[in-house]
């Protein structure tokens, strides 16, 4: 089994998420296209995906295991988080 690999910027959204209160589990040794962040916060579910929003758009994109799984998801908030900012928005903080 090989370690998982996470975002440069996961700690920092991970930390920023914290701070404003929310719950953080990383999923990301899940793998098969499972978004790396499980989130609590004021009640609320949340699955983000991060990605490095320094890398050009092409190496942000969705592997192929996440399209499809992000294609099959029926629940709650799934998003994609690029930064800091962008998972700040993701839940409202």
């Amino acid at each position: 089994m090989r370690a998982a690999k996470i975002d440069a910027n996961q700690e920092e959204i991970v930390a920023a998420l914290r701070k404003v209160g929310a719950t953080v589990q990383s999923l990301a040794g899940v793998g098969r296209g499972v978004p790396d962040l499980l989130i609590g916060y004021q009640g609320v579910t949340y699955l983000v995906e991060c990605k490095d929003g320094a890398k050009v758009p092409s190496a942000r994109k969705l592997t192929p295991d996440q399209e499809d799984w992000h294609s099959k998801w029926t629940g709650g908030t799934l998003r994609v988080a690029n930064n800091v900012e962008e998972a700040l928005n993701i839940i409202e903080a």
